[in-house]
């Protein structure tokens, strides 16, 4: 007892110490959510309730992991009989009980994404759909709101409605189910079968759930089903962000309705932000109607300003979080893990990514693909290796049958081969293409072995279009070198003529042929690429404009120290979404504009897309510790053309007194200098001691 009053304060101590009847937890941004979750749990069991009688829920299996080993450390117990899991998981194990009342078999297999893909364009085809009206991933996306309730039957979507019902009957005739009936089904189980909702209520006598305003409406019912009395719901209104995917906020307002008797306990004190950051939050979800009033607090001290920086466009936007970056790591001393940088879209990733290249910054990408690692990217940057480079054999082979051009597995396969250990595939492609010269000419020798050694007709055929493939594919890279590597004209216009060249637009439109507006999301990302390469050589600093300069500039940071890097981290570039119950000493908020965010998506949905969007913003905001920064360019680049931008309407829902308007730095006098690398030299000492050990 002494512990907990040691450990938690007083309105934590309450939640951890209320175990009968139905509680309600409304938690707000660090405020210790995940604390008070283990040490309730170890305080049941301390109170002599069994492990096997506790349940609790949480969305992902890193959390449910995390809680299960906090519990074990804190009890020094195994708790093999205490059940921690994720909704979905939990859902398989009632499934495997007493799936066989439903008519499946208990060894059902679940569809994935993949599978399920294929049955509807397989139960498509059978009812005779035209490839036209079978949009596999949109049908998909119609049948998982249809079986979660979030979408009725109406006449725009009726004629899929046989296709839904035949898909119905084919996971059941291949004995499977698919990720959405992992929920669905043990509510179907428990409605028709009440005995065996007795067996888990009597089982499961304390139901926590943490996350809970992420809760989807059929989640919300399952729990509901299961929980008899005891039942306690984490959650934060106020962090409510997936609306998309299902979650309902309202899910608190029936958990309220549906248990009369519940107790309210707000953990309003924050242990995460100071006083500025938690002021500047309050005041932007203070606009918010649908919400718990509650007012975050801080005991760690006002700490700095926000600080404001309205750029001229994303490129000065970038500069300036480098610069910042750089400039708080040696006057603070901080790790490069200390950094959380947050975007709205994914789209904004480019110029952020490549600052952070030029500048020797290492980063990782969550909650997105990084801009360098998107396949078209990586298909066009290869092929520019290529050009410059014939023997990079590792892009080479990604790029020698992209787009399609007949050169098949067989013909890699002896190439590779004839290569060998020593040699390259481009000597091997060469070697190949002279030796066919050779027998078609009749210079070569009569029955000289060739590379595909003896053939029948069919395989001569096969081999004659390999070869032309081959020849097709080198006579491209020669001619394409010529240009890329001439001397003058601008690197931009002949990465640009290449594409088109290359014919790369045809390539996405086979690859999306019911998905046009997918093709050209990706060829916009080549578009930004080349874009890139426009601005990297207008730069009147850049005296080296070639090709080879450029991909030396794009090259990933290699892992020059693996004890360097441990000790300095990598950036932290993510969407706001990804962001979510992580916290960073410094954060900078990148894009804060109208149309960002709030996205211009959001208007569609009326004030409740807004209230989601300002949710956002509040999360990102409160992911801060010590330092926020917010940037929203004047100006920003869309598809071809520079837009005017709008500041976010949410900047003028941020008290005024709690911001300071950036100013570009000014140039370093000589004292300033001299500190400046005096910090560095500080720091390099500290890493490389004479004895060998970090300090």
């Amino acid at each position: 007892m002494e512990e907990l009053k040691r450990e938690l304060n007083a309105e934590q101590l309450k939640a951890v110490q209320k175990t009968e009847g139905a509680l309600l937890i409304i938690a707000g941004a660090g405020s210790g959510k995940t604390r008070v979750i283990t040490y309730r749990i170890a305080w049941m069991l301390e109170q002599g309730i069994p492990q096997s009688q506790i349940l609790a829920l949480t969305f992902t299996n890193k959390a449910a992991k995390e809680m299960s080993e906090r519990i074990k450390k804190q009890t020094g117990k195994k708790l093999q009989n205490l059940t921690i899991s994720t909704f979905h998981a939990f859902g398989v194990r009632i499934l495997r009980n007493d799936i066989a009342s439903l008519g499946w078999r208990d060894n059902f297999s679940i569809y994935d994404e993949t599978d399920k893909t294929q049955l509807i364009k397989e139960t498509g085809r059978e009812l005779g759909f035209s490839a036209d009206a079978l949009d596999a991933y949109k049908i998909g996306t119609l049948f998982s709101n249809i079986k979660t309730g979030r979408y009725t039957w109406q006449s725009a979507n009726d004629m899929y409605r046989p296709l839904y019902e035949e898909y119905q009957k084919g996971l059941k005739l291949y004995n499977a189910v698919d990720f959405d009936d992992l929920i669905v089904l043990p509510i179907k189980l428990f409605k028709e079968y009440p005995e065996v909702l007795k067996r888990y209520r009597q089982r499961y006598k304390y139901i926590m759930v943490d996350e809970f305003q992420d809760t989807s409406f059929q989640q919300y019912s399952l729990m509901h089903l299961i929980a008899d009395r005891n039942i306690a719901v984490v959650g934060d209104d106020d962090q409510s962000i997936y609306s998309w995917r299902g979650a309902n906020y309202e899910n608190i307002r029936m958990f309220e309705k549906d248990f009369p008797h519940v107790e309210e306990i707000r953990l309003e004190q924050n242990y995460r932000s100071t006083e500025t950051i938690l002021a500047a939050a309050n005041g932007v979800i203070s606009h918010n109607t649908n919400r718990k009033d509650k007012e975050l607090w801080s005991g760690n001290g006002s700490g700095k300003p926000i600080e404001m920086y309205m750029p001229e466009n994303e490129a000065a936007e970038a500069d300036f979080i480098v610069e910042s970056i750089q400039g708080l790591r040696s006057g603070e001393r901080r790790n490069y893990g200390d950094f959380g940088v947050l975007m709205r879209a994914n789209t904004q990733s480019r110029a952020l990514e490549e600052a952070f290249l030029a500048s020797g910054i290492p980063y990782t990408m969550s909650g997105g693909t990084s801009f360098f690692q998107r396949k078209e990217i990586k298909d066009i940057i290869s092929y520019l290796r290529v050009c410059t480079n014939h023997y990079d054999d590792i892009n080479l082979l990604r790029i020698i049958n992209t787009p399609r051009r007949g050169i098949g597995r067989k013909t890699i396969e002896k190439l590779n081969a004839a290569a060998g250990t020593g040699g390259s595939l481009w000597e091997a492609i060469e070697h190949l293409i002279a030796q066919n010269t050779e027998q078609k000419t009749g210079t070569a020798e009569e029955k000289k072995p060739t590379l595909f050694g003896e053939e029948t007709s069919r395989e001569k055929k096969e081999k004659d279009r390999g070869i032309g493939a081959l020849e097709e594919f080198y006579d491209f890279i020669v001619n394409q070198r010529s240009v890329l590597l001439s001397g003058g004209g601008s690197l931009s216009k002949k990465v640009r003529t290449f594409v088109e060249n290359l014919d790369y637009w045809s390539y996405l439109v086979s690859e999306y042929p019911k998905n046009e507006k997918a093709a050209r999301y990706k060829f916009l990302n080549i578009e930004y690429l080349i874009n890139s390469i426009e601005t990297w050589e207008n730069n009147p600093d850049n005296a080296d404009r070639s090709l080879y300069s450029w991909l030396n500039r794009i090259t990933l940071l290699s892992r020059d120290d693996a004890e360097e890097e441990s000790l300095l981290g990598k950036v932290n570039l993510m969407t706001i979404h990804a962001s979510k119950g992580l916290e960073f000493p410094v954060v900078f908020i990148a894009g804060c504009e109208n149309g960002l965010i709030p996205h211009a998506r959001s208007l569609e949905d009326g004030e409740g897309g807004i209230e989601e969007e300002r949710r956002l913003f509040y999360v990102a905001i409160t992911r801060a510790q010590d330092k926020l920064f917010i940037s929203a360019c004047k100006k920003r680049r869309k598809l071809q053309s520079v837009v005017e931008c709008e500041p976010s309407p949410f900047l003028d829902e941020i008290p005024r007194n709690l911001i300071e308007y950036h100013e570009p730095p000014a140039e370093l006098s000589d004292e300033q200098a001299d500190a400046f690398f005096s910090n560095i030299k500080r720091g390099f000492g500290a890493r490389h001691s004479t004895d060998g050990t970090a300090q």
